[in-house]
């Protein structure tokens, strides 16, 4: 099959866009998915949110517990799953939604992801930043002030848009090493809450309702779902030949390796001080309270990077995002797109805003729902490619034009298009949150946070009955449908 480019430097930084990578390039290893995606979970904001399942949803420990695994099993097992697509078509989520949704039709969906990864951007940018203000005042006795928020701040962006224009290898290096620092003080913590909490008080808390457990799940989950249409991007490089089973295994544990204890410790702080979730203006500060400064200020050092490398990740795909979108800059320009964004944004949220849990909430809530649209119509679309022998071609997909296989009516797969937005919008119908309440929120489904996986279900389901698309046949070049290649077992 025809490639688009020349072929990867062998440099720290990344030249590859969004183009396909050849199988020549495809030297990646499975066990490289595993710090990714545990990098992508260290976020001290799972703690806060431990805390809400027991302060807010009433649960106790034992459901804490339920709840964190089945979120981490769900969310990131969507997202091992359309991470094999990265392994069958070399290039990011974003580019091969093109085959789904039609080379026009792929703005609108990509549009909305794009314009989410802004704001899960601008949240882990303020969460971080939050984490060198607290250290600072446990170290030096320093107080916060506007400055002092515009200078951190700058510097958490500043740091994460180098980190991530660098690209895939570079981001390996720091996920790897970052996971066995975090590992290790992360031991360290829960070493002392076993050693100090009062566990009676923790395993005598009276269980809570089955819809709550339910809604934490959903809440959970939101975070991990975010990363389902970006999985591809880190799947990319790895050969035909790798097995799907560990892409997906590898992907849920390396998540839950750092979900799950920390949804946990953060319900068992929560016991000791029920204050942890409300921290409506600061999330970090808590920490200082409940460990010593011995303990807090490490873990926090390295909670912040483990956030430096979360928001990378989510820069690194953004930047194919924005390219596919038809931002004409290399994919290390198009992610400064998001850093500026998420630097008006975050100084918006400390200076301005003062609920940031509340917000942070209501946003992950939205998200969910947003990112689910996609998820089932571009899962059914997966299926459907499992059993071809060429599951993508290359130069369609970067072709724009109606010589595009991908060209379909118009530039849009109207069957793609109808699904996602009609599922779109019953998500938004059964989804309430602080500032915006749907016309089915007060429904079961609402009711229990269930919107994303109803938006998920109506999207693929949709997209399964309506006549399946046919794709274009290319008025020039040859057709990629008589190329031989032996599909690769995705199970």
């Amino acid at each position: 099959m025809g490639t688009t480019s020349a072929p990867e430097t062998e440099g720290a930084v990344e030249t590859r866009g969004i183009e396909p990578v050849p199988d020549s390039e495809r030297h990646g290893r499975v066990r490289e998915l595993f710090p990714t995606w545990v990098a992508a979970n260290i976020s001290v904001l799972l703690l806060t949110m431990g805390a809400s399942l027991v302060v807010n949803n009433g649960l106790n420990f034992v459901q804490v517990v339920l709840v964190a695994a089945i979120a981490a099993a769900v969310a990131f097992g969507m997202v091992g799953v359309l991470s094999v697509s990265g392994k069958w078509g070399g290039a990011p989520g974003a580019l091969l939604s093109r085959a789904a949704f039609g080379v026009r039709g792929n703005y609108f969906p990509g549009a909305i992801l794009w314009v989410a990864r802004f704001g899960w951007e601008t949240i882990n940018a303020v969460t971080g930043a939050y984490a060198v203000l607290t250290v600072l005042n446990l170290l030096f006795g320093v107080r916060s002030n506007n400055a002092l928020v515009v200078v951190t701040l700058l510097a958490f962006v500043a740091v994460t848009f180098l980190v991530s224009g660098m690209g895939r290898k570079a981001l390996n290096v720091c996920n790897k090493y970052s996971t066995y620092l975090f590992g290790l003080f992360s031991i360290m913590v829960l070493v002392y809450l076993i050693a100090t909490m009062d566990w009676d008080a923790v395993f005598s808390k009276k269980a809570g309702t089955t819809a709550m457990v339910i809604a934490g799940i959903g809440t959970i989950a939101a975070g991990g779902i975010s990363w389902v249409p970006t999985g591809p991007d880190f799947a990319r490089y790895l050969p035909h030949s790798a097995s799907g089973r560990k892409i997906v295994g590898t992907t849920i544990s390396g998540a839950a390796l750092v979900l799950l204890p920390m949804v946990m410790m953060g319900g068992v702080m929560a016991v000791s001080n029920p204050k942890l979730a409300g921290q409506n203006t600061d999330p970090m500060s808590f920490l200082g309270t409940i460990l010593p400064t011995w303990l807090a200020v490490p873990y926090l050092v390295t909670a912040l990077v483990g956030m430096v490398l979360i928001n990378s990740l989510s820069m690194y795909s953004a930047g194919f995002t924005a390219q596919t979108m038809g931002v004409k800059l290399p994919r290390a320009m198009a992610v400064s797109i998001n850093a500026v964004i998420s630097l008006v944004g975050g100084l918006f949220m400390m200076l301005v805003a003062k609920d940031f849990i509340g917000q942070f909430i209501a946003f992950l809530t939205l998200l969910a729902v947003s990112f689910s649209a996609w998820i089932g119509v571009y899962g059914i679309d997966m299926a459907r490619r499992r059993k071809l022998a060429v599951r993508y071609d290359a130069e369609s997909l970067m072709n724009t034009g109606r010589g595009s296989r991908y060209w379909y009516a118009g530039g849009y797969c109207w069957q793609a298009m109808t699904a996602w937005a009609a599922a779109l919008v019953a998500g938004l119908s059964f989804t309430k949150v602080q500032w915006f309440t749907g016309p089915l929120a007060t429904t079961w489904i609402g009711e229990n946070g269930l919107g994303w996986a109803a938006t998920i279900l109506i999207a693929a389901l949709l997209f399964a009955v309506l006549p399946r698309p046919k794709e274009t046949v290319p008025t020039t070049g040859s057709d990629p449908a008589t190329e031989v290649r032996q599909p690769s077992r995705v199970s």
